[in-house]
């Protein structure tokens, strides 16, 4: 684990939305992904949501969620499809 010194102002900014432990990880985690270091699948083990929490998650932040494969693209629609059923 490691430290990372944020300055009060900028603390309490980021805690008036969410705990600034989980509000870095999200920004450090879609920002690779972003920035295409991170596959979808990677980026919801890192913050621990399904696809479709991750999917509109990134929504809500402003994120395009693309996939990077075709093995990618499969378990997505196996995803999506198993939702559409429920």
């Amino acid at each position: 684990m490691r430290t990372v010194v944020v300055d009060d102002e900028l603390a309490a900014l980021v805690e008036q939305e969410q705990a600034l432990d989980q509000a870095t990880r999200e920004a450090l985690v879609m920002g690779l992904f972003q920035r295409g270091k991170i596959s979808t699948g990677k980026a919801c083990e890192l913050l621990g949501l399904d696809r479709m929490a991750f999917m509109r998650r990134a929504g809500e932040l402003g994120v395009t969620v693309y996939l990077t494969d075709e093995d990618e693209w499969k378990r997505e629609k196996a995803t999506i499809d198993s939702w559409l059923k429920s």
